[in-house]
């Protein structure tokens, strides 16, 4: 059951402010709330018979091939989201890292939980699906940075994987352009309007949305329980990304020249203490996880199981 305008418009709000932060997916977001099917159908929809209908100038028909209405409110959630947001979260993040962060681990823990419910007929095969998703997520989440440096071909191909793990339920696609290489360099193109730059990343962007989508499709209609299983494990797995006691390996250069975190390893907060210096806030950080984990199953009571 696809939900009203405004509730679409809200899911939207909440994954651009997942979007936001990076290490965290707005594909969480479109699972916690039950709309990551809905998502990915109204995505692949972009096909062949769409583009005939808006040849032949069917724009009604063209809309409603796509859930065009879905689409649009959710859509303009994310943007919305992004607009009024990003600024109190940026602040978050530099002034206060730590904190927030605890309080992602906990959403993320809870919607790693509220999706392993939904795997039925537990088998041997699928607690492998499962040990997969945690390998692969934890894998790239302690992943040291690579430098992609192949012309506008390489701008194409970190739109392309951005994006793919921007749809993905715990895998930030803005954390695949730091592994990458990439993250400084797109912000730069960003704040510089180099349009040339931009249009190869978005067609790179758009191209993997259109392709991975569709193997989505694919596999959530033909191995349901095993792709849920998968999918529940990148959760798991991203648990790495978003622990709020790490320790920085390497650094690398954002939009304005300072130095941001590009791979880390989670450590306690007693380790985190002795390197850093800085005070762990182990009880506040604790009771924002609590804070998460409860707004993830308030979510998920409200709108989840309907």
């Amino acid at each position: 059951m696809i939900p009203s305008a405004p509730g679409v418009f809200l899911r939207g709000m909440l994954m651009g402010a997942a979007d936001i932060v990076p290490g965290v997916s707005g594909g969480t977001v479109a699972f916690i709330t039950g709309i990551y099917d809905t998502l990915v159908d109204s995505i692949r929809a972009v096909d062949l018979e769409f583009v005939r209908k808006v040849l032949r100038l069917d724009i009604a028909g063209a809309w409603r091939h796509i859930n065009g209405n879905f689409l649009l409110a959710l859509v303009l959630g994310i943007f919305t989201s992004v607009l009024t947001l990003a600024r109190m979260l940026s602040w978050l993040l530099d002034h206060h890292p730590v904190p927030l962060w605890a309080f992602f681990f906990g959403l993320i823990l809870a919607s790693a939980m509220v999706l392993l419910r939904q795997v039925e007929r537990w088998s041997p095969t699928r607690v492998l699906c499962v040990l997969i998703g945690v390998a692969v997520a934890g894998l790239i989440a302690v992943s040291p940075v690579v430098n992609l440096d192949a012309g506008l071909a390489g701008v194409f191909l970190a739109g392309f994987l951005a994006i793919c793990a921007m749809i993905l339920p715990g895998i930030s696609g803005s954390f695949i352009l730091v592994l990458l290489g990439m993250y400084g360099t797109v912000l730069g193109a960003v704040k510089g309007l180099d349009l040339g730059f931009l249009a190869v990343l978005a067609l790179g962007a758009v191209c993997g949305l259109l392709c991975f989508s569709r193997i989505l499709h694919y596999l959530l209609h033909h191995f349901h329980q095993g792709t849920m299983a998968v999918l529940t494990g990148f959760l798991f797995g991203s648990l790495a990304i978003v622990w709020p006691w790490k320790k920085v390996l390497a650094w690398i250069e954002g939009s304005h020249g300072e130095l941001r975190p590009a791979q880390q390893l989670p450590v306690s907060p007693t380790e985190f203490l002795a390197v850093t210096g800085q005070d762990p806030q182990v009880w506040l950080c604790v009771a924002l996880m609590a804070g998460g984990f409860a707004l993830v199953w308030i979510i998920d009571i409200r709108w989840g199981r309907t």
